[in-house]
């Protein structure tokens, strides 16, 4: 009965229209109802929802990531990448997936990433000879990067809802993010040789490479002096997302002398902005959640899959293929409010580790932000490009293949994101 009121209600709202929080909001309020709850618990629930220390982080990272682009520390981490990879082919390409590593490593965002690194690189790409589809579509592919690698948003989200230890999941983004990047640079190399797309230096020249990273140092410290921070116990997750922004601040106005007051009006607008956006779905998603785990639906759905096969790699299989075509219908941080507290139990019964869990469903989430119709980087990507959605969307095709073998390499082979945990003592 409950779950028919609460599915059917989330349902029927978001095939009209609603917004992903109205209908889990909307929802909830209607299984409260029809048990004949108060709808005032509500309110207590959405309080806390958000009164939570590693929540913090959200607003902080996001406004980080906002002021590293007017700070000047965005477009010096693509000078180094540049100079890093410029001399294989396709080498401006393969700059692309090395700018959004080291932007990914101080923003946490999918599309901050793809919208920082695509500004600098679309259009150089394009100068070079690259077909804007790809340069377009290799960018958006490369901005997922952003929440895969640590410090992540999502991660955070998940974290929290998941009540998991969020250094714990930063750890364990370190080598899947790594190995996305990888595949992506490879695949963008044997396309390049292909297509004849040239390194983008004629000669390689060791004194612009000290020059470049001489004038980057301070923008490639940033990833250091927070993952170092965290990493070493120095300090939390959220109180990283404060020192970072603290850190922006300080070289942005103090070194570079290129963060203006304008500037950080803006960021604090667009993070507010955001913020308020996210925290209204997580604790609309924490109502919904508390009644699925209250009556039992996870378990219902664990015995319904078990009944089906008892084979965890198939098991495995399905939940990647749900939750990447969910990923394509849904932003990321809904996704992963939603589906946490359904899945994360079903897994966690078969043996599967809640931080093993967390990282493949971020890693299907960032597969989401490329492919249509949702898929935000290629909606930003399309803008800087000036190419049709169409376009870069069947142009990306290649880089989600080698990202979803990615996605079931980590799911099939736990110790790829475990192993780094607990060598930190997790």
């Amino acid at each position: 009965m409950i779950s028919s009121v609460l599915f059917g209600a989330f349902g029927i709202l978001l095939v009209i229209g609603a917004p992903i929080a109205v209908a889990l909001g909307m929802a909830a309020m209607a299984a409260f109802m029809s048990i004949g709850k108060d709808v005032t618990t509500l309110v207590q629930i959405a309080y806390n929802a958000v009164n939570s220390f590693p929540v913090m982080a959200l607003p902080a990272f996001i406004l980080s990531g906002a002021l590293m682009q007017g700070s000047g520390i965005s477009r010096r981490l693509v000078a180094v990448a540049e100079v890093l990879a410029g001399r294989m082919a396709g080498g401006l390409g393969a700059s692309t997936v090395l700018a959004c590593l080291f932007f990914g490593a101080i923003s946490g965002s999918g599309p901050a990433t793809t919208a920082a690194v695509g500004m600098l690189m679309i259009p150089a790409m394009t100068r070079k000879g690259y077909d804007r589809g790809y340069a377009s579509a290799v960018t958006a592919s490369s901005g997922g990067l952003g929440i895969v690698i640590p410090p992540s948003i999502p991660m955070v989200i998940y974290g929290v809802t998941a009540s998991v230890s969020i250094t714990q999941l930063f750890i364990a983004g370190v080598f899947p993010g790594l190995l996305i990047a990888s595949g992506i640079i490879i695949l963008n190399y044997v396309i390049s040789k292909k297509k004849g797309y040239k390194p983008n230096e004629d000669e390689w020249s060791l004194k612009k490479t000290l020059v470049t990273i001489k004038d980057g140092f301070w923008a490639l410290m940033a990833p250091v002096v927070i993952l170092g921070g965290i990493y070493s116990g120095f300090f939390t997750p959220t109180e990283a997302a404060i020192v970072s922004i603290f850190y922006t601040l300080f070289v942005g106005i103090f070194i570079y002398q290129e963060l203006k007051l304008p500037a950080i009006f803006k960021s604090l607008d667009s993070t507010t902005w955001l913020s308020g956006r996210v925290l209204i779905i997580l604790f609309t998603a924490q109502a919904f959640g508390r009644l699925l785990v209250q009556y039992k639906i996870p378990d219902a759905i664990a015995a319904w899959l078990l009944a089906l096969t008892g084979n965890v790699f198939i098991i495995w299989a399905l939940v990647i293929i749900f939750l990447i075509m969910i990923g394509m219908f849904m932003e990321t941080l809904a996704t992963i409010m939603l589906v946490t507290p359904v899945l994360l139990p079903v897994m966690t019964s078969l043996g599967v580790d809640p931080i093993h869990f967390g990282v493949v469903l971020v890693m299907c989430c960032e597969i989401g932000f490329e492919t249509p119709p949702l898929g935000e980087n290629l909606f930003i990507a399309s803008g800087i490009g000036k190419v049709s959605i169409e376009e870069i969307s069947v142009k990306a095709i290649p880089f989600s293949i080698v990202e979803i073998l990615a996605v079931f390499t980590v799911a099939y082979i736990p110790g790829f994101c475990l192993w780094l945990p607990k060598a930190f003592g997790y």
